[in-house]
């Protein structure tokens, strides 16, 4: 059991968010403190789900006061346990999903402002009933929670054209260490009147304050879309046909997926509705879309000319181009079961890494033949988005191998892919974080220096440590 909290610190929480607003039973709170992918269960003797920003005001300087731990919480959809408290922090969590209202919409600046429980498929689907598009759009869109969204920098598909959450942001709303409101819902796209404060937050894992509040920055609603589903000659040929489309299509280009051929075969075996689009068999293939503001544009004569070329210049070897939304979204269902559909096939070791475009294929060859020689049998599943540089190379346990064996070589084969991202100029997280996860890998590979100015960056804002302990940096 947890560290019991005292009564009158419990009496007082209940007293700003009611009952509620307050869970103290762990059967309840067991959904609260186990990692998406079960590999943790934390603790914690109480989830506060205030319902204002003022409410999360007070029990952060309750807590303040009282030296007691918060791990603010959005959807906990998180992949690194950044949303989650564990024995030796001693926390409360906070959790946002009661603050989700969407509080403005304004057209005419294409900025809406939402709170921080917000589920990102609503903020999407809100967005689209105003012809606007919110771009941001990732596998947990339907429970995760903008806040959690902003606090990790969220990716996602469209970051090649829109950028990552951090692009998407104009002004925040946060409740610092102390209890206190920091108004910054500026709905601008210019403001040169001091730091960036809000750019601090975003990213921050809940480690410098709560975001209860965002202007998001809106565009306008896609009339015409291109989605082709493409078999590449070889790994190599995903660079010129990238270069191209860049070329060719322009900022219309909104994604770029890289598939594995065993992605397409996992998704044919364990998924539901899923078809392949493609006669025959290939190594790899592309996914892309691309989109226009407006109908009767020049976008699908340019994108019919783009994939005549690619296959005069023999880089994709068959192809698909949908017909329809009914045949672009099949397409994107691959996509989504690539994900989903590596967990019947036993245990998957997952990397979340970014390195050059330019050497996706060198890094993606090269830890293929690194992890299989440390664990032969071993299936790398290297998929993801291409045109930020962004791969994700989950790796499934060789057939018959039992799973915990496998699971229990995580750290060795992190060693081995992070040495050969950092070799190439890479990063070790792309667009999951760092969380509790990756603490001690952010420590050996970033210098000293970088670990003690973020550190300094930490005590600033947070001399108590009271917010989200052991997470993103080490103590």
């Amino acid at each position: 059991m947890p560290k019991k909290l005292p009564n009158d610190f419990l009496s007082s929480l209940e007293q700003i968010v009611s009952n509620k607003g307050m869970i103290t039973e762990q059967t309840e709170i067991r959904p609260y403190v186990t990692e998406q992918r079960g590999r943790f269960v934390g603790e914690t003797a109480c989830v506060v789900k205030p319902a204002t920003t003022e409410e999360v005001s007070a029990v952060v300087k309750l807590c303040s006061d009282n030296n007691i731990a918060i791990v603010p919480q959005g959807g906990n959809t998180g992949l690194v346990s950044g949303g989650i408290p564990f024995a030796e922090d001693k926390a409360i969590i906070i959790n946002l999903s009661r603050m989700n209202t969407i509080r403005d919409l304004d057209p005419i600046n294409n900025t809406m402002t939402v709170e921080a429980g917000c589920i990102l498929q609503t903020i999407q689907d809100h967005a689209a009933n105003n012809d606007r598009l919110f771009p941001l759009s990732l596998g947990a869109e339907g429970t995760c929670e903008i806040g959690g969204n902003i606090a990790s920098n969220a990716g996602g598909i469209n970051v090649i054209r829109y950028g990552n959450t951090r692009a998407l942001i104009l002004g925040l709303e946060v409740v610092t260490p102390t209890g206190e409101v920091w108004d910054g819902l500026r709905a601008l796209r210019k403001d040169n009147t001091g730091y960036d404060l809000k750019q601090l937050y975003i990213g921050s894992e809940g480690t410098l304050g709560v975001i209860t509040a965002a202007v998001l920055k809106l565009f306008p609603s896609p009339k015409e879309q291109q989605t082709a589903f493409l078999a590449l000659n070889s790994l190599e040929d995903a660079l010129p046909l990238l270069n191209m489309a860049q070329s060719m299509i322009g900022d219309a280009l909104t994604s770029f997926e890289l598939i594995p051929r065993i992605g397409i075969d996992f998704s044919l075996q364990h998924g539901h509705g899923v078809i392949d689009p493609i006669e025959g068999e290939y190594d790899w293939y592309i996914l892309m879309e691309a989109s226009a503001g407006t109908n009767n544009s020049a976008l699908p004569d340019l994108f019919e000319k783009y994939l005549e070329k690619t296959f005069e210049e023999q880089w994709v070897l068959d192809g698909v181009l949908a017909q329809n939304k009914a045949q672009s979204d099949s397409f994107w269902l691959i996509r989504e079961n690539v994900t989903l559909c590596q967990k019947p096939e036993g245990g998957s070791i997952k990397h979340d890494i970014a390195v050059p475009v330019s050497s996706i294929p060198t890094f993606i060859k090269r830890a293929n033949i690194a992890v299989e020689k440390l664990i032969p049998g071993i299936r790398p599943h290297p998929f993801g988005h291409v045109g930020d540089g962004n791969i994700h190379y989950n790796l499934s346990q060789p057939v018959g191998m039992d799973k915990q064996e496998y699971l229990n070589r995580w750290e060795d084969v992190n060693r081995v892919v992070h040495d050969i991202v950092i070799d190439l100029k890479g990063s070790i997280s792309a667009e999951h974080g760092i969380g509790r996860v990756k603490v001690e890998e952010n420590v050996h590979y970033k210098s000293p220096l970088e670990i003690k100015l973020m550190q300094q960056v930490k005590r600033s804002f947070d001399p108590q440590n009271i917010m989200n302990p052991g997470k993103l940096i080490p103590e």
